[in-house]
């Protein structure tokens, strides 16, 4: 009794304080009001995500189910306050976002190879794109009475074998080497599987011997390879490839220096169809029709000229998404122009984030998997920081037109340029970061002059010329177009070339950039002070993202190829005849743009033909790595005394269960669990490829090549190496002397070398 009172007034404190706290809350909802339907595309993206993000069904199940549950309470004990609509209505976007991108998971479902096969086939081609710059034309096919195959591969055929008549609609018979869609081979790699599943591909490979055309494809190459074609004869090397890009989005005959050259300096975005180009074709078809058609004073005074110049922009900006093969990117950045052009039609404001969620919410519905990919984030990124940047009032007066001298105009109209290249740069080296682990540092200076160059010189300058060879007198816009295009190329080069021109990071986790997209898009949203609050939050997540160390050790999903850091920071590699692809995507892991040394030249490394074992780690902490060079048979007993002396070993065939090292054991086995992986020695841990009990279909699929692999654990588990078939060092004799210990190769190892901790 005597506390009763005491606790009473506790309490009313406590709910004083707390009413207080809701008040507030709910005042600012209210001066938020009109920006809170933008969070809705952002709700339904994060259900999309936590599927990508979640491993299986019942964890899905779990998620959407509890979006339910908080719903019904925001309905149920938030007696209709606008905090308790925003609770309802973004857990039900939640959910319904990872319901969207679950039956988009399953409508697209289709058969994938298992394992790798050489088989001749008839198939039917669906389309044909040439690669001139890598010697290739990739076609997609669907094999005909196959059902052994995937219903859609896609097969890389020499230019040189292409017969005549290969093209869409088509029928060839040929002999192909098949794969299954490639899983990432590294933590954080890129991810082709996942793309292939919703691209419904089933398999990808490379045609071999001659190609023969069953049924010729209808007479005359399509419209759009007619026009590239055209374009690269009147535009002569790189220049004309990137004119060609720029009309039709044929990418293939740009040579690779020139197209790192464009990634490195920031302006890889021009090679890509996307909102730049349309905006410049519907805004050009716009402006033009509007124009012409106001000279006239009957029209002007009496007809709907801006419905009519709208309707013209869209009919350009369509014909253009399709001539250029209407990908998703391109077909995104159209639906944007129409609803610009409904904006302006009707007289409303037509730059507005309202109309950034329209167009992100339509995007979502029919292509859900698309947010996940740096397209999707660095294209609505980019809209969102220019839409944000010039709707405050600061900068809408800094740079509003204004009665002033040409020379200050100019100036002013320089200087937003430039500052919204800054904004830009700065909210996409994040997405760049993460996806590509490199971004251009002076990208934003490039794209000051690269972006009108291309969008007020090059593109006018093409259509002209376009037009005028109609009836044969485009030469000297030719000209013209190929000399603004070569100067667009040197500046490509002359950034990318300059020192610390790109930033390089390693893989890193996700959190920090999903921690900084968020904080991101509360900045650019909300009006109020509070939007202040999440600089800190994005400070966290770049400098997280920046501050991410290179992994000591990195392994690929097969086993072969290994790499590793020495004290001084210099990345070896331990199969030095590596191709160059596997060699950009270590580099590109660890965060490296030097060249990667032979493992057997490093003087603390000891190698032989089968075996290197070398040291990683500092003076502190030093751990002893073994990794397999070969497929020849060693004894036994020997590999399982050097497994027990060493930390860590590494394989790309199975081990006997009884090697057991002092870490880690990563043989074939393992990494077909794990993928790739990442190892950290301060402090010690490993970044596996693939988490733990995912069961994404085109994990699952991958689960099924594990399960092929299976049977030949028993050709490796007694003497730990397999004998390939065909050749005769590998045979009966070979294994005869490798268990006696007498071979007379210098450099492979004996089973005494093992036995006396040489190797």
């Amino acid at each position: 009794m005597a506390s009763s009172a005491l606790q009473t007034a506790i309490s009313q404190v406590r709910d004083g304080r707390a009413d207080r706290v809701f008040a507030a809350i709910e005042n600012w909802l209210e001066a938020e009001r009109d920006q809170l339907p933008l969070w809705i595309p952002v709700a339904l993206a994060g259900g999309i995500a936590a599927w990508f993000a979640l491993p299986d069904a019942r964890w899905w199940l779990a998620f959407m189910v509890g979006c339910a549950g908080i719903a019904m309470a925001g309905v149920t004990i938030g007696q209709g306050t606008r905090l308790a609509r925003i609770i309802t209505i973004g857990a039900v976007a939640l959910a319904i976002g990872c319901a969207l991108i679950w039956t988009r998971s399953l409508i697209v479902a289709s058969p994938v190879l298992d394992r790798p096969v050489v088989t001749r086939m008839t198939a039917a081609v669906e389309s044909v794109e040439p690669l001139a710059a890598r010697g290739i034309v990739r076609i997609v096919a669907r094999p005909v009475e196959r059902p052994d195959l995937p219903q859609r591969v896609r097969i890389n055929i020499p230019a040189d074998k292409v017969p005549e008549g290969l093209g869409a609609g088509a029928q060839v018979r040929l002999r192909a080497r098949l794969m299954p869609p490639a899983q990432p081979a590294l933590p954080g790699g890129y991810d082709f599987a996942r793309r292939a599943w919703f691209d419904r591909l089933g398999a990808t490979g490379s045609g071999i011997g001659p190609v023969r055309v069953v049924v010729a494809a209808p007479p005359g190459p399509s419209l759009r390879h007619r026009l590239s074609r055209h374009v690269q004869a009147q535009v002569d090397g790189p220049a004309g490839a990137i004119a060609a890009t720029l009309a039709t989005g044929d990418r293939g005959a740009l040579p690779e220096a020139d197209a790192e050259a464009m990634r490195r300096s920031g302006l890889a975005h021009l090679l890509s169809i996307s909102g730049l180009h349309v905006t410049a074709v519907v805004g050009a078809a716009f402006l033009l029709v509007l124009r012409l058609l106001a000279l006239s004073p009957r029209l002007a005074l009496h007809a709907p000229l801006m419905l009519i110049a709208a309707g013209s922009g869209a009919v350009a900006g369509i014909a253009y998404t399709l001539l250029t093969g209407a990908q998703v990117p391109t077909v995104r950045s159209c639906v944007a122009a129409m609803l610009v052009l409904i904006a302006l039609a009707i007289g409303r404001e037509a730059i507005t984030l309202r109309l950034i969620a329209a167009g992100a919410l339509f995007v979502m519905v029919f292509w859900p998997e698309s947010i996940m990919g740096p397209s999707f984030q660095l294209s609505f990124a980019a809209v969102t920081a220019i839409v944000a940047l010039h709707r405050q009032p600061q900068v809408r007066a800094w740079f509003t037109r204004r009665e002033e001298g040409r020379g200050r105009r100019w100036l002013r109209g320089l200087g937003s340029l430039l500052l919204t290249g800054i904004v830009v740069e700065l909210a996409l080296m994040p997405i760049a970061l993460f996806h590509f682990h490199k971004a251009g540092l002076y990208g934003a200076l490039a794209n000051v002059v690269a972006i009108p160059l291309t969008t007020f010189v090059i593109m006018p300058l093409e259509a002209l010329a376009l037009l005028l060879d109609a009836v044969g007198i485009g030469a000297p816009v030719w000209w013209l177009t190929g000399q603004a295009l070569d100067a667009l190329l040197g500046l490509a080069h002359y950034t990318a070339s300059r020192p610390g021109a790109v930033t390089l990071l390693p893989a890193m986790a996700s959190w920090p950039f999903a921690a900084s997209a968020l904080a991101g898009l509360w900045f650019a949203i909300f009006r109020t002070r509070v939007r202040w609050i999440a600089l800190p939050v994005l400070a966290i997540g770049v400098g997280t993202m920046a501050s991410a160390r290179a992994p000591d050790l990195v392994v690929t999903g097969d086993g072969r190829h290994v790499a590793a850091r020495d004290a001084s920071g210099r990345v070896s590699l331990l199969r030095d005849r590596a191709g160059d692809y596997v060699r950009d995507m270590i580099a590109e892991s660890v965060a490296t743009d030097l060249d990667l040394l032979p493992l057997r030249n490093r003087a603390d490394a000891r190698c032989s033909r089968d075996f290197c074992v070398w040291p990683v780690g500092d003076e502190g902490r030093q751990y002893s790595v073994m990794a397999t060079t070969s497929g020849y048979y060693v004894d036994a007993l020997d590999l399982i005394r050097a497994c027990e002396r060493v930390d860590i070993v590494i394989a790309d065939r199975g081990l006997p269960k009884s090697c057991t090292p002092r870490w880690l054991k990563a043989d074939r086995f393992a990494l077909a669990r794990s993928g790739g992986l990442a190892i950290y020695l301060d402090p010690p841990r490993v970044r596996p490829t693939f988490a733990a009990g995912d069961r994404h279909p085109w994990r699952r699929a991958a689960q099924k090549r594990r399960a092929y692999a299976g049977p030949a654990r028993k050709r490796f588990s007694g003497s730990g190496a397999a004998t390939p078939p065909g050749d005769p060092e590998r045979g009966p004799a070979r294994r005869h002397k490798a268990a006696a210990g007498a071979t007379n190769s210098p450099d492979r190892a004996e089973p005494s070398a093992l036995r006396d901790g040489n190797i």
